[in-house]
């Protein structure tokens, strides 16, 4: 997944994402405790995914937030 993706998401999107790819890490993690998965980079790719999308989501909400407070002044 990349950044430019990412940038077309609604928060909304975001944390659905978020949710889907943690739910993928646990699934994998899970498969490779009982067995070897096919692709072990994945994981590690996976995790990625979700920094990512919560660096994505931070960034929109401190520049809300940033936002609604030199609106303030």
């Amino acid at each position: 997944m990349k950044i430019s993706e990412l940038k077309d998401f609604s928060e909304d999107q975001l944390k659905v994402k978020i949710a889907e790819e943690k739910q993928t890490l646990t699934r994998l993690r899970f498969a490779h405790a009982v067995s070897s998965v096919e692709n072990p980079m994945r994981i590690k790719h996976t995790r990625k995914d979700i920094a990512r999308l919560h660096t994505e989501l931070q960034s929109r909400i401190l520049q809300k937030a940033k936002d609604s407070s030199s609106n303030e002044k």
